[in-house]
């Protein structure tokens, strides 16, 4: 099988092993090389290297062996021999504990259909900013999804620096930017008053209940099934917002803002009166499912069953749900509510928000809050009998 030297012999038919001292202890180290003549003397070249920059104080345990188990204990920077797979691994089942479920959920689609396959078999200490910025380049979806498909990776870096497994964090001083094409339309697309009464029309009971619920009180559709009898006060018509239902799992408002008390203008006084005999005697939801009973347990139902039967017998043209919500806030801007008495209505922290997004509805600024979108309603006339 060839010559051997001092510290290399041929350990199978398919491998060659090296044997040297590292730190006080014996060091064996196995290359994935049939033991013929040309390869013994390449380990033996290996070996005299790997003493070399032992001796000089350079050696690099990781860099010459990074898949053995003595790579994590010998290594200077124990990242050194951590596969970006592993450390995701580690990192999410540290944070379980920590992040809401569907965040956990979220992260955990990230790195298994994202991370794992760009760059699950590199070290830690091998990605490098450029590769993450080749990788931006590289999509085709918006920056925002990107920024969020880049929140494990950076809480994974980030972890690995405090525990000093790594010492450079490529996300350190970086975040990512993409030149965008522009937008062919703007994502706020709300409905016109005629469109709302149409669709109004085409609905009944619980239904019709719930989109006039919606298109008044500017509630998103996870607030508006996730809300209880309990946060509704009839007597000075207002309701709570307390929680959101967002993949069958209640939870608590994103943001302080978030967690609010909303006026009940007319039309949404008049939705939730009727729904009182529908569900208020169960005394939990507000809203149900009319074809189970039950409460609904995510927005696709109300797509799939209710949302869109109903525009398509009002022949508008479709937009998804949270055009309610648009609908809402253009509707009173337009009317001339004053923006900081809506942004609080819509559960944003100041009116920044709402300049931003619906600028283009705001004639002027007005003290009288609530008092002219209500004027409004009673010159426009009532709509059509609902059919409740």
């Amino acid at each position: 099988m060839g010559s051997r030297s001092a510290g290399v012999r041929a350990a199978t038919q398919r491998s060659v092993e090296i044997d040297f001292y590292y730190r006080g202890a014996r060091c064996r180290e196995r290359l994935k090389l049939p033991p013929t003549a040309a390869n013994l003397k390449f380990a033996a070249n290996l070996k005299a290297q790997i003493e070399a920059e032992i001796a000089r104080g350079a050696f690099d345990y990781a860099r010459f062996f990074p898949d053995s188990k003595r790579a994590r204990t010998l290594s200077k920077l124990p990242g050194a021999a951590l596969t970006i797979e592993k450390g995701l691994e580690t990192w999410l089942k540290g944070m379980k504990s920590q992040i809401e479920h569907t965040t956990y959920r979220d992260y955990d689609l990230a790195i298994q259909r994202v991370w794992v396959p760009a760059f699950g078999a590199k070290r830690l200490t091998e990605l490098t900013r450029g590769e993450l910025k080749e990788w931006v380049s590289e999509q085709t979806c918006g920056l925002k999804r990107i920024r969020n498909l880049l929140l494990p990776m950076r809480g994974m870096f980030a972890q690995a620096v405090e525990d000093e497994q790594i010492t450079a964090n490529p996300f350190v001083g970086w975040t990512p930017r993409k030149i965008e094409p522009p937008k062919e339309s703007d994502d706020v697309d709300p409905f016109t008053p005629a469109e709302v009464a149409a669709i109004l029309e085409a609905s009944e009971g619980q239904v019709r209940n719930l989109f006039e619920f919606g298109f008044w009180t500017g509630l998103r559709t996870s607030e508006l099934i996730a809300l209880r009898w309990e946060d509704v006060d009839l007597v000075n018509g207002m309701v709570s917002v307390r929680r959101a239902k967002v993949r069958k799992k209640v939870k608590a408002p994103k943001t302080k803002a978030g967690r609010r008390t909303v006026q009940l203008l007319v039309p949404a006084l008049n939705a939730i009166q009727a729904q009182r005999a529908h569900s208020q005697l169960r005394g939990e939801e507000v809203f149900l499912n009319p074809r189970t009973g039950e409460p609904w347990l995510h927005d696709g139902p109300i797509r799939k069953t209710a949302w869109h039967p109903a525009l398509k017998r009002a022949g508008v043209r479709y937009r998804y749900p949270y055009q309610m919500r648009h609908t809402f806030a253009s509707t009173l801007l337009s009317a001339g509510e004053n923006p900081v008495w809506v942004a609080t209505m819509m559960g944003h922290k100041d009116w920044a928000m709402i300049i931003k997004v619906y600028g283009r509805w705001i004639p002027s600024i007005a003290p009288d809050a609530g008092q002219k979108v209500a004027a409004l309603w009673s010159t426009s006339g009532q709509p059509t009998a609902a059919k409740r």
